[in-house]
């Protein structure tokens, strides 16, 4: 097919909400504190819900809301860091799951990116013929990750899942993807070690490579899917702190009318999943129109980065 499109969107993110107040009691720290330097009042944790278990239930949504059988989806694909399974994969398990009976189904790790990476890889398979639909999800349990005594990471952290259906179509509109890395800044963010593995991170120098970085990259993205700016009815950045993304926003120089995710501040930095959850919220809530071109843009560990344009579902 000439084209791929997003056909459907779901998210999910566990019951338990872990408010700024609530980390002041476990560590040196104040909401006053967190909101200054990120931005973040609340952020969403799973007791009990495992990383399969979050990627299935924002499937499940999306599968629901395509209007597609579990039999339709060739491809499963989930973008995840924080998943203890090696295999099964986590797609795997979720395919089983949802009843899907013969997709190809295989996790990604590209860190914070992955989601736009996993976007980018099924728009390629579904245009080569390889799938005629695929899940595409990014979901996290970073909690499972953090280190609760380190004030500087703690704060930062959420779990959640983000799906999207990406289906054949007539015209592109998921647009090419602008994707890459930074090798020599390969352990400015990481997870490493035996499991249990805890996030660290060189705080400046991911906010100095961003707010150089990442603006050229937003403006070669839309570049290459032919669309202006001015013209983004949105824009859906990584949610990894608030302070970033208004600083990327500005660099952009946008229209005072372009809607900006700020998932961030209710949510946390999930990862892989941050940029699925923001868009899901957004549609769910009508916050962008049906149709309008919307720029993702991801980054993270490696440090990776990835994004594209699409057509709002």
């Amino acid at each position: 097919m000439p084209g791929t499109r997003i056909a459907a969107l779901g998210h999910h993110q566990p019951a338990r909400v872990l408010t700024n107040d609530d980390l002041a009691g476990m560590v040196d720290t104040s909401d006053e504190w967190i909101r200054r330097r990120t931005g973040i009042a609340t952020r969403r944790i799973a007791d009990e819900e495992s990383v399969a278990d979050l990627a299935t239930a924002a499937a499940a949504k999306a599968l629901a809301a395509s209007g597609l059988a579990p039999g339709d989806i060739g491809m499963v694909t989930v973008a995840t860091c924080s998943a203890i399974d090696r295999c099964p994969s986590t797609a795997a398990q979720v395919a089983a799951a949802l009843g899907i009976p013969s997709a190809v189904a295989y996790d990604l790790n590209n860190g914070c990116a992955g989601f736009c990476t996993a976007l980018a890889s099924a728009d390629h398979a579904v245009r080569a013929g390889a799938a005629r639909h695929a899940l595409v999800i990014g979901a996290e349990k970073m909690s499972d990750v953090t280190d609760w005594t380190d004030r500087g990471t703690c704060v930062l952290l959420g779990d959640g899942a983000g799906a999207a259906v990406v289906s054949a179509a007539e015209s592109a509109h998921i647009g090419p993807v602008v994707w890459g890395s930074d090798p020599t800044r390969a352990q400015a963010v990481r997870l490493m070690g035996d499991w249990h593995p805890r996030f660290a991170q060189e705080g400046q120098t991911v906010f100095r490579w961003v707010t150089t970085e990442l603006a050229p990259l937003a403006r070669e993205a839309c570049e290459r899917a032919g669309v202006a700016l001015a013209d983004l009815a949105g824009v859906v950045t990584h949610q990894a702190n608030l302070r970033i993304i208004e600083a990327v926003v500005q660099q952009l120089g946008l229209p005072e009318d372009v809607v900006i995710a700020r998932d961030v501040v209710e949510s946390g930095n999930t990862s892989a999943a941050s940029v699925p959850l923001a868009l899901s919220k957004m549609v769910e809530r009508r916050d962008l129109p049906a149709g309008g071109p919307v720029l993702l843009l991801s980054f993270g560990g490696g440090l990776s980065y990835a994004g594209q344009v699409v057509d709002c579902p």
